[in-house]
This record gives structure tokens, C-alpha cells and sequence, in this order.
């Protein structure tokens, strides 16, 4: 099977958290067979800030960590889809992509395109800025891949009915993985961004108060942070790192004793029940986490994967105990990369995906499109 993806970067994640995903994806549809093709806009503001940030190293470095990928980088609004999609049997468009393009490919596939399309989102922006995403011209997609059973619903309601599934994000666990074991230089690793003030209160409440008041040792990576705050970090004996190129990120967990995680409030208010690509991903490097409040709805986690805390102090007391009790933190640590094999690897989103196509394969058939289970199951 050929697959083709269209979205705003997969070499780049400088804030764009959804590339870590995609390439996990391609990872394993590669794996087990399938030639995966992604198209990026060579100008994209992902790929652009990451280039001011440290140049083409992190690009380059990118560029190897999934071998057989094919990438393409065009320069103009919409690329030359005539071979974009040439042989193409299922085609992933992301939310980020541009809405000509995205309506390019919707067209394509009414005019009798001979590939199965879906529209795959990953943001809260159907909720926080609804008119934005009913622009977007969808009518020739087949289905909609969304990151959570809350944001499926809101497509539900759309008209979509059956044809909405419900797709959360996972571990590339080929990447994300415990290291060996190494001198904890800090006891709190935080890898997240700024942004836009959705999480600004619960930052200072969850993650530089406890720091502060606990005397940790930390560091903070990511990006968009404004001036007076770094001024405050650097005030207050906190570590920044500025942006930390994803597939640098299992190293640096291994260097901490623990993170946390502070979800946007979007995900909180309004999109309950869906974690970022950062809770699986800590996890699976076998990092004791503690979370700030949000509604695992969907029961995507056993108890005790994580530790949680309903205000600050009761994250200090979270964060103190870890510190205080290896056997804690281990027990811990266990738990989550264990909830995370079992349920939460790209392998098992690439399952998920193969039988949403099943059930929802409106392309004409051609020979070789069908998926052999047998030669699933030996890949």
C-alpha cells in the first residue's frame, strides 16, 4: 500500500508537537511493508523557526530517524499533486495544512481519485475557533481521523456520523524508550512550550512555584517563552534550554529524575479526556510523571500510570514524595511504560488505522490495495 501525507512538517518540530506522531506512523507503516510519502511546505513556520533556532542540523538530523521515508518539500501554496498522488491508495491530510490544499486533495477524490482520504485532527481549534475549521472544505474526505472521542463527537454532530473515528496519539516507542541509566543532573525535566496564554496561570501554579518551593533542581525546554520570563526563570535558579529537537528528548529524560505535565486549558474546559503527545511519550522513557488536573475520560490509563495533583501544593507533596522514595519513583515509572506498551505504541495506532480503512474503504479497488492480515501479522 502507498501512503501519502500531506501536513505542515514532519522534519520539523519546533512547535509542532503533531510531527513526533506522524513520524512514528511512518515508522511503522514502513515496517511492516507499506512505501509512505509525505509532502511539506518548504516555507512552513515550523520549518522556518527551526532553521533560525539552530540552523539546518536538526533538519538534517530529522531527515535520517525514519529510513525509507520519502519526504517533498514544495515551495508553492499546493504542490504538484499529479505525482503527489500518483498510485497513492490512502492519503492523510493534517489540520495544519493549508485550506487550498486541503481542498485540492477533497477535489481529487470526488473527481474519481482512486485512493481512500482522510482529514486528521490533532488540535482543539474545532472547539476555540470553530469558523476556522468550517472553512475548510472536506466534502471529498472519506472520513476524519480525530485525536480524541470528545473532538469525534464534535464531528459527529457535524453530519460525519460513522465515518468520524476516533485516533489518539501514541509512543514511537523506537525512539521513545528508557536509556541507560545516567547522572540525574536535575531532579525536574519540563519539555513543553509557552504559547499563546492557554496555560500561563497553571505553569506558574504546577511547575515554577513547586520548583521554587522545593528547591529543585530543573530545566525547562521549548520555545515562544517571552523575555520577562526566562528573565524570572533565570531569577529564580531555573535552568532554560531554549528548544530541544524532539528526538533529543529520550536523553534528556534520562539525565532527570521526573517531569510533569500541564495540559492547555482547552484540553481541560473543552476537549476533556484527550493527553498530549508529551504523556505518552515521557512514559515510554520510563519517566515518573505527575500531572496537573485533567479528565482521563476514556480511560486510557491505568491507576497509578501517573501521579496527579489538584492544585500546587498538592503537586509540591507529588514531587516531594518521588524525590524522597526511589522505589516510588520506579514503581511508578513501571506502571506508565507498562500502560504504554500495552495500549498506547504507534504499532498499535498503525492496527487502529488499517481497520478504520476496512470499514471505511469507498475507493475502487485495484490489485495489491487489500490488506493481507496474514502478511500483517509476519511483517
Amino acid at each position: 500500500m502507498k501512503v501519502v501525507i500531506f501536513c505542515h512538517s514532519i522534519l520539523s518540530c519546533w512547535n509542532h508537537g503533531n510531527a513526533h506522531f506522524l513520524r512514528g506512523i511512518a515508522r511503522e507503516l514502513i515496517r511492516r511493508g507499506h512505501e509512505v510519502e509525505v509532502q511539506e511546505p518548504r516555507d512552513g513556520w515550523s520549518r522556518i523557526n527551526a532553521l533560525r533556532d539552530s540552523g539546518a542540523a536538526s533538519l538534517v538530523e530529522a531527515g535520517t530517524l525514519v529510513r525509507g521515508l520519502g519526504v517533498t518539500s514544495y515551495a508553492s501554496e499546493t504542490p504538484d499533486l499529479d505525482r503527489a498522488l500518483d498510485g497513492a491508495d490512502l492519503v492523510l491530510v493534517h489540520e495544519w495544512t493549508a485550506p487550498s490544499l486541503v481542498a485540492a486533495v477533497g477535489r481529487r477524490r470526488q473527481r474519481g481519485g482512486r485512493f481512500n482520504l482522510f482529514f486528521h485532527d490533532t488540535h482543539h481549534r474545532a472547539v476555540t475557533a470553530p469558523s476556522e475549521m468550517d472553512a475548510l472544505d472536506l466534502d471529498g474526505y472519506d472520513g476524519i481521523l480525530a485525536f480524541g472521542e470528545v473532538l469525534r463527537q464534535v464531528y459527529q454532530r457535524r453530519g460525519w456520523g460513522g465515518r468520524a473515528f476516533t485516533w489518539h496519539e501514541a509512543a514511537d516507542t523506537a525512539l521513545f524508550r528508557p536509556l541507560p541509566p545516567a547522572d540525574k543532573d536535575v531532579d525536574l525535566l519540563w519539555i513543553g512550550n509557552w504559547g499563546d496564554e492557554e496555560r500561563s496561570r497553571e505553569l506558574d501554579e504546577f511547575l515554577i512555584e513547586p520548583i521554587t518551593r522545593l528547591r529543585l533542581r530543573a530545566r525547562i525546554h521549548g520555545v515562544r517563552y517571552p523575555a520577562e520570563i526566562r528573565v524570572r526563570l533565570a531569577s529564580l535558579g531555573i535552568e532554560f534550554g531554549g528548544w530541544l529537537p524532539n528526538h533529543h528528548a529520550p536523553a534528556a529524560y534520562a539525565r532527570a529524575r521526573f517531569t510533569v505535565h500541564v495540559p492547555r486549558r482547552p484540553y481541560v474546559e473543552q476537549l476533556p479526556g484527550i493527553p498530549t503527545i508529551r504523556v505518552f511519550e515521557a512514559l515510554a522513557c520510563g519517566m515518573p510523571l505527575v500531572c496537573s488536573p485533567w479528565s482521563d475520560v476514556e480511560g486510557l490509563f491505568p491507576k497509578d500510570a501517573y501521579r496527579t495533583a489538584r492544585d500546587g501544593r498538592e503537586m509540591e507533596i507529588a514531587l516531594s514524595a518521588l524525590l524522597r522514595d526511589p522505589d516510588l519513583a520506579a514503581e511508578t515509572a513501571a506502571l506508565g511504560r507498562a500502560a504504554i506498551l500495552a495500549r498506547h505504541t504507534c504499532a498499535h495506532r498503525v492496527d487502529e488505522l488499517l481497520a478504520i480503512i476496512e470499514k471505511v474503504d469507498t475507493a475502487p479497488r485495484r490489485r495489491g490495495v487489500m490488506l493481507d492480515r496474514q502478511q500483517m501479522d509476519m511483517a
